[in-house]
């Protein structure tokens, strides 16, 4: 069976091969099966349930959820892909920007300054195009209705980092002269190495979350990644 554990002041979520691995990470909430995450999700608001979901790599962003046991179930089959089909990490990382991003086996929610409300849970729903009136027609040919625009898939609104949290001790330390290592960043985090690639990836989430631009340079034999100003 999989454990699963879930960082209180980041919503990081992480897959581990033992109960004895996930209880040694520290300020987490552990579950193993999708009763115990129902359990933990009871005291929790209902923004923070938007915010883990909209931080799952792949997944479409929200603004609402029709419930809350629709938001745990929807949580539960997603992240049953984390820790599946990872390939070994290489010596050096590739270049961030890149048009197929890493694997992710973690996910990274991060609160934003725009909170979205606990209550209703509605389902989300988008925006219809109104139909496009057909242009005049000859006599002898039959008006036909133009095709809808497609709606574009909602996106979740930049913004800042909550302060003082993981996130944002990450961008300082890509701001600051000189950028940093993806080894500094895992040492300072306290991170395993898929999950910082994950974070400075084209489809991480400072990217999605944050509106940043990592970008990836060799000095010397190492690395340095930085966000420049």
């Amino acid at each position: 069976m999989k454990n699963f554990t879930i960082e209180n002041d980041s919503n990081n979520i992480t897959v581990h091969a033992s109960a004895k691995e996930a209880e040694a990470v520290p300020n987490s909430e552990r579950f193993g099966n999708e009763a115990a995450l129902a359990k933990l999700a009871a005291n929790w608001p209902a923004a923070r349930l938007i915010e883990i979901w909209n931080s799952l790599p792949g997944e479409t962003p929200v603004k609402k959820f029709k419930d809350r046991a629709t938001a745990v179930s929807r949580i539960w089959k997603a992240i049953q892909n984390l820790g599946q089909a990872v390939p070994a990490a290489a010596d050096e990382p590739a270049p961030v920007p890149e048009s197929a991003p890493p694997a992710e086996q973690t996910s990274k929610a991060v609160q934003s300054e725009a909170a979205v409300p606990e209550t209703p849970f509605d389902p989300p729903v988008a925006p219809q195009s109104p139909d496009v009136a057909p242009g005049e027609a000859s006599a002898t040919k039959k008006a036909t209705r133009a095709k809808k625009t497609p709606v574009a898939a909602e996106t979740k609104e930049a913004g800042a980092p909550r302060a003082g949290s993981k996130t944002s001790q990450v961008i300082a330390m890509l701001k600051r002269e000189g950028g940093t290592t993806l080894e500094e960043i895992m040492t300072e985090m306290k991170w395993l190495k898929h999950t910082t690639r994950a974070v400075l990836s084209a489809g991480g989430s400072l990217t999605k979350n944050h509106g940043l631009i990592v970008t990836s340079e060799k000095v010397g034999d190492k690395r340095v990644y930085s966000i420049k100003s």
